[in-house]
């Protein structure tokens, strides 16, 4: 039987909700090993498992801050990645949204599974008792999913003009990192649709200079030997590819603790270039839930992937034959 080739996508902060409590008791049982020494690992430090966070009615100040949120959302999409039959799909990429990119590293083999705990482990907890800054999202697409170039340039001008940084192109939103006093005056600037803009609660300014003390920290703690040529393609938040062949574990390194801690982090083009370079016959996004269903979408109507140019046209393709197959959504889960 042919295999079916598929993009694996790694979602990042945020996608762990009060709609997704109790994922790991749901779908965990692939990576349950994993998840019992994970919970060791935390209950050495006397912090409450993961596997105890996970069944617990959701409290937002617990489960979305970093020290919780991050090896929360990392077991879930293991898990996720764990179920998925090897006999039925080959997986020739792999992409991750910001903290999905930790994930991706683990999961394309660049770092050992314990490696990436601990690196997202020590990541998610270095702003744990003081958040530098925040992070705001707002849309810059019409009701069909079309960007409107006028109203991302008036943005990008606008959050420069209040002090703030582009932290993360997300399809049809743009995630805008700064200070909190540079927040509030972009909140009281930006034109205001449905619930937008909306300041993304228990989020640092990810993403952007601000947070150079955290690279330089991070620097410190994490050994460059954890890092290793990934055995599947990935790639990051420039849109470049890290090979099998051709990566450079030090340069590997240096990228996820500076560069992808301080700049853009440009999701948009990275499942741009997995789309075009590998040619998937199906995308796969790793739960917990669908938070970057939506983002996907709107990328693949923006380059007229497979003939969609439109959220209409999404949605009646993923009616008839889902392209994009997102594990936290039951029925598409038993596709994989």
């Amino acid at each position: 039987m042919d295999k079916k080739r598929i993009v694996v996508v790694c979602p990042g902060r945020g996608s762990y909700t009060r709609e997704t409590s109790g994922y790991l008791d749901k779908y965990g049982e692939a990576a349950k090993e994993h998840i019992i020494w994970m919970d060791q690992q935390r209950e050495k430090e006397d912090m409450q498992s993961i596997s105890l966070l996970d069944s617990e009615p959701f409290k937002s100040k617990i489960h979305m801050a970093g020290e919780n949120a991050s090896t929360l959302i990392f077991a879930c999409s293991m898990s996720d990645y764990l179920s998925i039959d090897k006999e039925k799909y080959e997986i020739v990429s792999i992409v991750g949204n910001s903290m999905g990119w930790y994930t991706a590293l683990s999961l394309g083999n660049a770092i050992s599974t314990k490696a990436g705990y601990e690196l997202i482990h020590t990541m998610g907890s270095m702003m744990k008792n003081q958040i530098i800054g925040g992070q705001v999202i707002y849309p810059i697409v019409d009701d069909d999913w079309i960007i409107n170039t006028e109203k991302k340039t008036e943005t990008i001008s606008l959050l420069k003009n209040t002090g703030c940084f582009l932290s993360i192109d997300l399809g049809g939103y743009l995630v805008i990192g700064g200070e909190q006093k540079c927040l509030d005056l972009l909140l009281k600037q930006l034109p205001k649709k449905d619930k937008y803009p909306f300041q993304l609660p228990f989020h640092a300014a990810f993403h952007t200079p601000l947070l150079e003390s955290i690279s330089q920290k991070a620097f410190s703690l994490i050994p460059q030997k954890l890092f290793q040529k990934p055995s599947i393609p990935i790639v990051d938040g420039q849109g470049k590819i890290w090979s099998p062949y051709s990566t450079s574990p030090r340069l590997l390194f240096e990228y996820t603790l500076r560069d992808q801690v301080i700049s853009v982090f440009d999701f948009t083009r990275a499942m741009s270039v997995a789309l075009k370079e590998f040619c998937p016959e199906k995308i796969l996004l790793l739960g917990p839930g669908n938070s970057l269903g939506g983002a996907i979408g709107q990328i693949i109507v923006e380059h007229g992937w497979n003939g969609i140019h439109s959220k209409n046209d999404f949605i009646m393709h993923q009616e008839k034959d889902p392209f994009l197959i997102s594990m936290g959504l039951e029925e598409q889960r038993k596709l994989i």
